[in-house]
């Protein structure tokens, strides 16, 4: 690759986004890019190249722009996985805890073929709930989760540690101390 830069360099900090305290990792920056964003998609795909990949699953709203270009560098189908009443077709639904609360991701019911394998992709990894959420409606259609591919990861938010424990190969670009 010529004269590139590493990933984080090309993310966005913004403090106090959206709250006081927060360090918001923007990564629209990255992707206004052109050699920034096709480095991100390389490198999420590197680590499972050689390995059957049936679909790319993306989850709402920052992994469907990454998984669909991953899907496209594979020439593989894409797989959305969104909040609650955005999919028009018959869904099944899993619940994920929030920091206050609980939300709801959906998934068609008819988008994973049992035996298919899946590659997982978003944009951040912080406590792993939604990624979970991901995983396990996958596996609910009778799909195997081959990884699950982040640009970045927040490893003080544990959900890495959370996901490796199901057993999923996690990727991270890069990580981010702190929240």
């Amino acid at each position: 690759m010529l004269d590139h830069k590493p990933i984080e360099a090309y993310i966005r900090t913004i403090p106090d986004f959206p709250k006081p305290g927060i360090l918001f990792r923007d990564v629209t920056t990255l992707f206004a890019d052109p050699r920034g964003f096709r480095q991100a998609v390389d490198q999420l795909l590197a680590p499972f190249v050689g390995q059957r990949i049936d679909k790319v699953a993306g989850l709402e709203a920052r992994g469907f722009i990454l998984g669909g270009a991953v899907a496209h560098q594979l020439s593989k189908g894409f797989v959305p996985i969104r909040k609650k009443g955005k999919l028009p077709a018959q869904t099944i639904a899993q619940d994920y805890v929030l920091e206050y609360g609980t939300a709801t991701m959906e998934l068609h019911d008819d988008a994973i073929t049992a035996g298919e394998r899946v590659l997982l992709v978003d944009d951040l990894l912080a406590t792993g709930g939604t990624a979970e959420a991901g995983i396990k409606l996958i596996e609910r259609l009778g799909g195997e989760v081959v990884g699950c591919a982040f640009v970045i990861d927040l490893p003080d938010l544990g959900g890495r540690a959370k996901l490796e424990a199901m057993g999923m190969a996690v990727h991270a670009l890069c990580a981010f101390d702190g929240d």
